[in-house]
C-alpha cells in the first residue's frame, strides 16, 4: 500500500468504522488474488471500489463474506472479529451481498424470490416499501425470476436483500449491462438506502455512474488497494484516476 494510505482509510480520523479490513490476504486454490487491502467503511457511508478487470474488487466483496477460499488478515464488522466465520454467520450478523450474477432462482415467482432469504435483524424494508423503491417488482410479482428484463431482475436481487434488515449491503456491478434509463433508477435507489442510513460497499467499472452516489472512491490494481479519492475530490483528482482506470 502506498504511504499514506493507512491516515487515508479512514480520513481525518473521522468517526468509527462500521466495517474495517486489515491487511486482507485471500486465494482461490493456489491463486493468490488479494494481497493486503485495508479499507474503512463509516456507518451511513457510500463507497466504491473501482479499478480495471481483475483488479481484485468482486474478490474483495467475496473475501469479506467469506466465500473465498483462504484468506488471512482482520475484518471487523462493528467491532466484531468475522475472518473466521462461515458466510452464513457472517450474513447474520448483518452483512448482504448482491452478487454480480445477482443468483435469481428460476424456478420461483418474484414474490417468492423477494421472500427468500430470512430477516435476521429489525430494521429491513417492508415489501410495501420494497414495491415503493421499485413499482416493477409489483406488476410482476407472479412472474418467474428469470423471465424479468435484466433491469427488474437487478431490482430483484437488491430488493431482496433490503428485507433482511441487513446494515451493510455489499453490491457488485449493479449498473452492469442495464440501458441508461435503469442505471439512474438504481442511483436514485442507492441515494435512498444512504438516507435511510444503509451502510453501501459497491463495486463498479462504471465511474460517471460511481460518482453520482458515492461518497468516497478506493481504487483497486493487482489486489491492492492504491488510492483513495473522496467525492468532493474528485475534480482536482481526475488526471491520475484517468492513469488508474483508463476512463
Amino acid at each position: 500500500m502506498p504511504e499514506g494510505m493507512t491516515a487515508a482509510a479512514n480520513p481525518a480520523g473521522q468517526g468509527t468504522a462500521m466495517l474495517e479490513v486489515r491487511d486482507l490476504e485471500a486465494w482461490y486454490g493456489e491463486s493468490h488474488v488479494l494481497h493486503g487491502v485495508s479499507l474503512d467503511i463509516r456507518q451511513g457511508e457510500v463507497v466504491t471500489l473501482l479499478g480495471r478487470n481483475g483488479a481484485g474488487k468482486t474478490t474483495t466483496l467475496r473475501a469479506i463474506m467469506g466465500l473465498t477460499g483462504r484468506r488471512t488478515g482482520a475484518i471487523r464488522f462493528e467491532g466484531r472479529e468475522t475472518i473466521a466465520l462461515r458466510p452464513d454467520l457472517i450474513a447474520r450478523a448483518g452483512i448482504a451481498y448482491c452478487p454480480e450474477e445477482r443468483g435469481i432462482f428460476a424456478s420461483l415467482t418474484v414474490k417468492e424470490n423477494l421472500m427468500l432469504p430470512p430477516t435476521i435483524a429489525p430494521g429491513g424494508l417492508s415489501v410495501e416499501e420494497i414495491h415503493t423503491l421499485f413499482p416493477n417488482l409489483k406488476e410482476r410479482e407472479g412472474s418467474q425470476g428469470t423471465k424479468l428484463s435484466g433491469g427488474e431482475q437487478q431490482m430483484l436481487a437488491i430488493g431482496r436483500i433490503l428485507r433482511t434488515g441487513a446494515r451493510l449491503l455489499l453490491l457488485d456491478e449493479p449498473s452492469e449491462g442495464l440501458a441508461p434509463v435503469i442505471v439512474q433508477q438504481i442511483g436514485v435507489t442507492i441515494r435512498k438506502l444512504k438516507e435511510r442510513g444503509f451502510t453501501v460497499l459497491l463495486v463498479e467499472q462504471n465511474f460517471r455512474f460511481a460518482q453520482t452516489v458515492a461518497d468516497r472512491h478506493y481504487v483497486m490494481e493487482h489486489g491492492r488497494v492504491v488510492d483513495m479519492v473522496a467525492n468532493q475530490d474528485l475534480a482536482a483528482s481526475m488526471d491520475r484516476l484517468h492513469e488508474y482506470l483508463g476512463v
